[in-house]
């Protein structure tokens, strides 16, 4: 292990037995805040520090089996050779996965998810797609135990949706789902395909992380908020009542609407959330532009533009394109089993962060 790294894993030991010395304190629940921010320092410290303290038992035990391998007992000594041997490669092992575990980690990746997916090329069939896409992203959220829930829908008479907005929360959601942001190809043949003719369509998707008030600042004045009767599945409020809610940020010309709740001050709420979410992302491509290098390390740009994956029917073919991934399992990641192509991303986007550190 370098030197380096040695010391920094050293220095997070030492904090991590700060940490839980000052949680066992009685007053420590007096500030909630402080409490609240040290548990969370306390989690991302923990995986690397036990994975650190196996580093260290793994190099003890290594230094017997070394002196094992120089008995004057050869039977002794083989087995301390061997014993070194795998232990040897056992210690490769931990030093990679530390490397792993000490990437830096996207402040983010905690975060509840805001996303949009909406029917782009194809008409019909693109919208249509776009709803087999929130179907999609409803069975994941399901399978791993995530809450969803939906903003804003306008659905289409041929199926699907023009636009749908939803919010996700739960653990680790972002970290999971933000590498989705992009164009979706399918290719098909669509239900009103006469001539049994394969079409391309294609739906975006918007993956933002949410919002809090502290992390952006919207000024009141700035804002312009119209009401107007909500649209679509809603039982009797449908029409009869300005429920919903639409509101405009002038300076950005940002836009958001919704009409999900009964309640207009729920809507209105629901709608300053997406607002924070939408002008927050931006505020963060921005800063990643800046930065330069560090988002060529991404996977992908995340523009709606960016063409990411192919969902191939014929051949029951999913490729991320940005990765060169292809599964021969589209009926099943349709279905909410998302976790192979999830992994493959992840995985490249670790190995591309330790390349940039080298």
């Amino acid at each position: 292990m370098e030197e380096a790294m040695y010391q920094r894993l050293k220095v997070a030991k030492a904090r991590l037995e700060e940490i839980d010395n000052e949680l066992i304190k009685e007053d420590i629940t007096n500030d909630m805040n402080y409490f609240r921010s040290l548990n969370k320092e306390r989690a991302s410290l923990e995986p690397q520090v036990e994975k650190f303290n196996e580093y260290l038992m793994t190099v003890e035990n290594k230094k017997q089996a070394f002196e094992m391998s120089k008995d004057q007992d050869l039977e002794i000594a083989e087995m301390g050779k061997e014993e070194f041997k795998n232990l040897s490669q056992k210690e490769e092992q931990i030093v990679d996965e530390l490397h792993i575990l000490l990437i830096p980690k996207d402040p983010n990746d905690d975060k509840n998810i805001i996303v949009e997916i909406r029917g782009a090329v194809g008409g019909d069939e693109a919208n249509i797609f776009a709803g087999d896409l929130f179907r999609m992203y409803t069975k994941y959220a399901e399978v791993q135990g995530w809450k969803l829930q939906i903003l804003d829908a306008s659905p289409c008479e041929a199926g699907g949706y023009a636009l749908i907005s939803f919010k996700i929360k739960g653990d680790g959601v972002y970290s999971k789902l933000k590498f989705e942001s992009g164009a979706h190809r399918v290719q098909r043949v669509p239900k009103t395909e006469a001539n049994g003719r394969i079409h391309t369509s294609t739906a975006t998707v918007l993956v933002m992380p949410e919002a809090d008030e502290i992390d952006i600042e919207i000024n009141p004045a700035d804002l312009q908020i119209d009401t107007y009767r909500s649209q679509g599945a809603g039982g009797q409020n449908v029409n009869k009542t300005e429920s919903a809610v639409r509101i405009t940020h002038i300076p950005t010309g940002t836009v958001v609407a919704c009409q999900t709740e009964k309640s207009q001050i729920q809507n209105k709420e629901i709608a300053m959330q997406m607002l924070r979410t939408k002008l927050y992302s931006d505020a963060l491509a921005k800063q990643e532009e800046e930065i330069g290098n560090e988002r060529k390390l991404k996977v992908g740009t995340g523009e709606r533009s960016e063409k990411i994956r192919t969902y191939n029917y014929p051949q029951n073919r999913v490729t991320d394109h940005r990765i060169g991934f292809t599964i021969q399992k589209l009926d099943r990641v349709m279905e909410g089993e998302l976790e192979e192509v999830i992994d493959a991303l992840v995985n490249y986007d670790q190995q591309m962060k330790l390349a940039g550190q080298k």
